[in-house]
């Protein structure tokens, strides 16, 4: 199952609307679910996995891959994928029963970590290492107003598709 997330969280990142400095992908949609189904540490591993991959070279970024992707404004929304789904994990194991009101607030728990980290790494890599000024509102409105309406909808098909997962996998 790890693997086959890693291959999801992938093929979401080809799937994608273009947005300035912020591309807007499927990958929260199956993050989400990989913390949801796999729980914290298997999800956290399969987005680390689908990291690491990338990093050694593999294009399965948005933008491409190799260890220079470090530096690229986006690289804080993969850590954010990473911890995000843990985070989600986390609270979906902490449910004796899944309920998709919880799975919704962990979804959506996870998506602001994912924007959080995303959006302070843009704006430091930005301004300090690739010398190309953005300030504070640019980043909100561009990396966090414009792309969260369509990202909160797939939180709750993450709460839903999630809760329908786990329950046929423990039938």
């Amino acid at each position: 199952m790890t693997a086959l997330f890693v291959a999801l969280i992938a093929v979401g990142a080809f799937i994608r609307v273009p947005l300035p400095n912020c591309p807007f992908t499927l990958q929260i949609l199956f993050t989400t679910l990989a913390g949801i189904v796999l729980g914290s540490r298997l999800g956290a591993a399969s987005v680390g996995i689908y990291i690491v991959l990338g990093l050694i070279g593999v294009p399965i970024f948005t933008s491409g891959g190799g260890p220079g992707y470090i530096l690229q404004p986006t690289f804080g929304y993969l850590i954010g994928f990473m911890v995000g789904a843990y985070a989600v994990g986390r609270i979906a194991e902490s449910m004796e029963k899944l309920s998709f009101k919880r799975l919704l607030v962990g979804s959506i728990l996870n998506l602001f970590i994912v924007y959080g980290l995303g959006m302070i790494y843009l704006y430091f890599i930005m301004n300090l290492y690739l010398g190309k000024p953005i300030g504070v509102e640019a980043v909100i409105i561009t990396c966090f107003l414009i792309p969260v309406g369509p990202d909160i909808f797939l939180c709750a098909v993450a709460a839903s598709l999630g809760k329908r997962i786990v329950k046929e996998l423990h039938r």
